[in-house]
């Protein structure tokens, strides 16, 4: 059996110079190595035939989908991989009204399963902010987004997948029914594991009827401390808010340069942008007023946003990683720690920027404590550069272990963050880890070198 008879469409089977560097690197791994083969597959007969050839010749296997990740998961490290892309398993094959079920291919877009439901008067809640990610690469890291305070992550509304496993082998984990008793939870062990495990090929999803009402409101604050302060007196007191974001005034000025849009509260250093969601709009009136006197001797503005000005709001939130991406070069974490310590953690980014001269900002998703900070180049040589922001994130990173954190709360660790991992879990847990991919994967074979 040879790669052409697998797939004998020479537009979807890319060898030597037909593969474009987009497959070998993506924003902070850079150093490009050869690869077998890339190849672009519709079916999960395809996937499974390709693992067979992989082990008869064996190689390594990379599975990719949009190519969005930020942790190095879906690079080539060794060299000679075969990557599968099923960024062409695009198809929604079913809405499944009375099961509230959502069957999809791994390479549907975010964005077009969002757009799908809601057409239809339903809801799928995780909104990671790259809404051109593949929802196979969502369920590969569990990602979070914005509206995780409330609703839970990815790994909540998967009901069922499809995996074709290392030996070639398919099966489909998990099922439709909502309770399970019955041996151990293999579907949730893949959720998260960023390709280590199996080459997911098909997903159903849980939707959610979609709410009639929703209401955002923006409040300023004099620092990112009295917003923190802000954020945990809103989540102690019953609000229940669908999003609960937190952005600094040096983020957000990047993202109001890229759009040319202007945040509707200019006052204050930091800002918090919340959004409730009810199928009584008295229940959201009677939150925001709640909110307004909750945090009435904090903030030092508050506005109820009307639908432009919400519209206006949310875009600048979701625009800052591509503002970002257009005006410099940074590097963006994703760290998480327990809610009660994210104030601390956000005020220790501050103390890092002073002693390691690295210019830091931050936002993030201040409901769950999941922290995104960024590391500013600017105008530092790259020498310089890198062995500052060496020095920053060993700081940083032990400051996360110590306050109870972890280092990637939604995009994965890839090989970015895999050395830090190392050295914050438990080793024991560490080995039971590795002993779970070794006895699933023997041979190595997907993604090899990446998460543990």
């Amino acid at each position: 059996m040879s790669l052409q008879t697998i797939i004998n469409d020479s537009e979807r089977l890319l060898l030597g110079e037909q593969i474009s560097d987009v497959y070998k690197k993506d924003a902070y791994v850079t150093d490009v190595v050869d690869v077998q083969a890339v190849a672009l597959v519709k079916t999960t007969d395809e996937v499974r035939k390709l693992v067979n050839y992989a082990i008869e010749q064996d190689l390594k296997i990379i599975a990719r989908g949009a190519g969005t990740g930020v942790a190095g998961a879906q690079v080539p490290i060794h060299g000679n991989e075969l990557i599968i892309d099923v960024s062409q398993m695009k198809q929604i094959i079913e809405l499944d009204e009375a099961t509230m079920t959502l069957t999809v291919e791994p390479g549907v877009l975010l964005s077009e399963i969002q757009e799908y439901v809601e057409s239809r008067g339903y809801f799928y809640p995780p909104d990671p902010g790259s809404k051109h990610s593949t929802i196979g690469g969502n369920v590969a890291t569990n990602a979070g987004g914005m509206r995780a305070v409330k609703y839970g992550t990815t790994r909540d509304y998967v009901r069922a997948m499809e995996v074709v496993m290392p030996t070639g082998e398919t099966v489909e984990l998990g099922s439709l029914n909502i309770k399970s008793s019955s041996g151990y939870d293999l579907k949730n062990l893949l959720i998260g594991s960023e390709g280590t495990l199996g080459i997911i090929t098909q997903i159903k999803l849980k939707v959610l009827p979609l709410p009639k009402y929703k209401q955002s409101v923006l409040l300023a604050f004099d620092s990112v401390t009295s917003a923190t302060d802000g954020v945990l007196t809103i989540l102690s007191n019953g609000i229940e808010p669908t999003a609960l974001e937190l952005f600094e005034r040096g983020t957000i000025a990047y993202s109001e340069k890229f759009t040319k849009e202007l945040l509707p509260l200019q006052l204050g250093d930091a800002y918090v942008l919340m959004t409730l969601d009810d199928n009584e709009m008295q229940s959201i009136t009677r939150r925001v007023k709640v909110v307004e006197q909750l945090v009435q001797n904090k903030a030092i503005a508050a506005l109820t946003l009307n639908k432009e000005q919400e519209k206006s709001a949310w875009k600048l939130r979701d625009y800052i990683l591509v503002a970002l991406m257009e005006f410099t070069e940074f590097e963006m974490l994703d760290e998480v720690v327990p809610i009660n310590r994210f104030a601390e953690m956000i005020s220790y980014t501050k103390e890092l920027q002073r002693k390691h001269g690295i210019r830091v900002i931050n936002f993030g998703h201040a409901g769950d404590g999941n922290i995104h900070t960024v590391l500013m180049k600017e105008d530092l040589e790259q020498e310089i550069w890198t062995a500052k922001r060496e020095a920053l994130l060993a700081d940083l990173y032990e400051k996360v272990a110590n306050l109870g954190g972890l280092p990637s709360a939604e995009h994965g660790i890839g090989i970015i963050k895999k050395s830090y991992l190392e050295k914050m879990i438990n080793p024991v847990e560490l080995n039971l880890m590795r002993k779970v991919k070794n006895a699933i994967d023997p041979d190595d074979r997907l993604n090899p070198g990446k998460l543990i």
